[in-house]
Formats: C-alpha cells, sequence, structure tokens
C-alpha cells in the first residue's frame, strides 16, 4: 500500500504523525514504571512526567516549520524533566528533537549544538571522575554522549548528505541547461550555415534569370533571336539552380556520419573554384563582360576553401550584375600559402555599395572567418572591390 500524500516526505503530516507517535511510545512507557529515573522529590507526583513529554513531542511536531522554536521547546522540557528527576521517554524524544535541530536549522545552529554537546559531554565526563575518584567516573558522561553527541553528529552527517546530494542535483541541472545551450547554438549555426547556402544558390540564379525577364518584358520590339537568348539564359539558369539545390538538399538529408554518400557528392557535384569559368560564361550570357586573370599553378584545394571560394565568386559576380556597370574583373591567384579570390567592378549609378540588405557580403565575409582567411570589400576610386584571401595550411 502507498502512504496518503498528506504523509509524504517534506509535508507537515508526516511531522504530526512522528510527534503523535512519540507521544503514545511515552505513554506505553510510563505505563511500564519508567518515570521517574532519579526521583529527587518522592513526593512529586509521577502523571507531572508527562508534561515535559508532552512539550517534547510538540518540539517533534514544529521541527521542520520553526526548527529553532523546536529547540528551544525541547531543550527547555528535558531541562525541567531531569530537574524533576528524568524520564527515559522524554531523553529519548530529545535526541529526535536535537537531530532535527541538525538537520532542518541552519548551519550556525548545528555548529553551536556540537560544540554545546562536546563541551558537557567533557564537563561530566571531568566531573565524574573527580567525583568517583578513578577512571570508572568516564561513566557519568557517557549518557550525554549517547543522548546528545551522537544525536548530533548523525543529523550532521544527513545534512551533509543532503546537502551534497543537492549540489549533485544543481550541477546536473547546469549541465543539461549548458547543454541545452550548446544545442542551441548549434542549431543557430546550422540554420545560419543553410541559409547562407540558400542564399549563394537561389539568390545569384534567380537575380539573373529577374534580370533577363524584366528585360524581355521591358524592352518593346525585341525580336526572335533576342527573346530565345534571354530565354536560354534564364534556362541555363534556372536548371543550374535546381541542380545546386538538389546538392544541397542531398547534403542536408545524408545522416551524419554515413561517409560515403558525401565522399561522393564531394567528389563528383560540389562546387570548385576550378570551375570558375562556368560561373564566368553564365555571367557574360547575363550581359556582364568579365575579364579572368590566373597567377600560380592550379591545385587541389581543401574542400572547405574550395567551396568558399566558388561562392564568394559567385556572389561577388551577381553583386557586379546587379548594382556595376556592366563589366567585371575576376582574379584567381593560386599562393603558396593559400588562395586569393577577388572581383573587382565599377559601380553603378549609385556611386556606392551594393544596394539591399547586405546578405551576401556577410556570408562571404563569414565565410572567410571560418576559414581563418582574411576578407575586405568596399568601393575605391569609383570600383567596386572584394578580395579574400583564404588559407590553405600548406605553406613550408
Amino acid at each position: 500500500m502507498r502512504a496518503p500524500t498528506w504523509l509524504g516526505p517534506g509535508t507537515a503530516g508526516r511531522d504530526l504523525m512522528l510527534a503523535a507517535a512519540s507521544l503514545a511510545g511515552g505513554a506505553v512507557m510510563y505505563a511500564l514504571g519508567t518515570q521517574p529515573q532519579l526521583s529527587r522529590q518522592p513526593g512529586l507526583p509521577e502523571p507531572l512526567f508527562l508534561l515535559p513529554l508532552a512539550a517534547a513531542c510538540v518540539a517533534v511536531g514544529l521541527r521542520r516549520v520553526a526548527t529553532r522554536t523546536s529547540l528551544t521547546l525541547g531543550t527547555v522540557a528535558v531541562v525541567v524533566d531531569l530537574a524533576m528527576g528524568g524520564s527515559l521517554a522524554t531523553v529519548l524524544v530529545y535526541t529526535q528533537v536535537l537531530y532535527d535541530a541538525c538537520v532542518f536549522g541552519s548551519a550556525l545552529t548545528w555548529r553551536w549544538l556540537l560544540r554545546v554537546m562536546v563541551g558537557l559531554s567533557v564537563l561530566g565526563t571531568a566531573a565524574g571522575v573527580l567525583l568517583i575518584g578513578d577512571w570508572r567516573g568516564v561513566g557519568v558522561g557517557m549518557p550525554l554522549v549517547l543522548a546528545g553527541v551522537l544525536p548530533v553528529l548523525t543529523g550532521i552527517s544527513v545534512r551533509q548528505y543532503r546537502d551534497q546530494a543537492a549540489a549533485e542535483r544543481a550541477r546536473a541541472e547546469q549541465t543539461a541547461r549548458l547543454v541545452e545551450l550548446d544545442r542551441r547554438q548549434a542549431v543557430g549555426a546550422e540554420r545560419a550555415r543553410m541559409a547562407r547556402e540558400l542564399h549563394d544558390v537561389i539568390a545569384n540564379h534567380l537575380s539573373a534569370v529577374a534580370i533577363h525577364a524584366t528585360a524581355a518584358l521591358s524592352v518593346p520590339g525585341l525580336d526572335r533571336a533576342q527573346v530565345q537568348s534571354a530565354l536560354r539564359v534564364i534556362r541555363e539558369n534556372s536548371v543550374q539552380g535546381l541542380a545546386e539545390m538538389r546538392q544541397m538538399i542531398g547534403l542536408l538529408r545524408e545522416p551524419a556520419g554515413s561517409g560515403s554518400a558525401v565522399d561522393a557528392t564531394d567528389e563528383t557535384t560540389r562546387a570548385r573554384l576550378s570551375e570558375v569559368d562556368g560561373l564566368v560564361d553564365r555571367a557574360r550570357a547575363a550581359g556582364l563582360a568579365v575579364r579572368v586573370t590566373r597567377r600560380g599553378e592550379p591545385r587541389p584545394l581543401p574542400v572547405g576553401v574550395d567551396l568558399a571560394a566558388y561562392r564568394i565568386v559567385q556572389e561577388s559576380l551577381t553583386n557586379a550584375l546587379k548594382h556595376g556597370a556592366g563589366e567585371a574583373d575576376v582574379l584567381v591567384a593560386y599562393e603558396p600559402a593559400g588562395v586569393v579570390v577577388g572581383v573587382d567592378n565599377p559601380v553603378g549609378a549609385g556611386g556606392g555599395a551594393p544596394s539591399g540588405a547586405g546578405a551576401g557580403l556577410i556570408g562571404m565575409r563569414e565565410r572567410a572567418v571560418l576559414l581563418n582567411g582574411r576578407f575586405a570589400a568596399g568601393p575605391a576610386q569609383g570600383r567596386w572591390r572584394v578580395r579574400v584571401e583564404l588559407p590553405t595550411g600548406e605553406a613550408a
């Protein structure tokens, strides 16, 4: 059977039940004739010994709601009981009061109780030795040790165990909060990465599509060749955008740690800096005059560097197409310690930074920073210049 909820741990019902059980046990001991043990007043009615017992039991009931009051009441009760002659039941209940004061009271309370009880035990032992005159006087202090020091030490041990358990629970909760915070940060970082990839994949191709669709709709009298040229550019950018979107979705769907599919994707379909000619061709088809300058011997690059360099050139050409004056210079330089990419184009009618939300520049900067590279972008002498240096860790 399960105990009622009102008798559960930490409830007032359990305290009252313990007080009632203590009173009942003391009454049984009184009925068996254990009151008093040492009567200093032979004419004193024995039922009076039940009053200190009842007061000590009330102190037990107050152990959790008023610890100091419980200790004071219990101490007064046992002192009165000992003054009348002393009864075993009251002393036993008082040991419970001492234990509860150490468990539920303040740290100052149990420290003082330990000092007082140890002091009384030492004084009782010394007095017994002096009065009896030999070592058997040590037995005088034993009741004080058993009824005073041991309950206090037991209460202190239980309190320390509970405090340690509470500290462990708090530490576990803090660890759980830190884990949750790390998880949220990881999710946020992954969302930012996905947003950056989506911007690079969609915005670049859709910008070219929008520009040519706008031109085809706004310029009257286009002949069939011009319309077909615009539609061809729109189709090429749409197909390329869909292919890159499928590639990214495939990478996101691939379970972590599988390895094989990711490796295969990296080897066959991932964007590479070596494929920058495809970007240039699409930009030229969209109406941007692009000049490419290469320096150094092309070589395989780390996956992150390869993809970042490709995306930065792609975003820069898109900005040049949208905000520039119809031409751009692309630099691809393979250096011993890394790779350098740059795009330089005259600014449009606005004469300043590219208009828009700025997500492209933020994404390019984040890519460079994540790879410990250097990123610079801004106007210079009437032109907009983007330059990125990405280390490859291959310098001797």
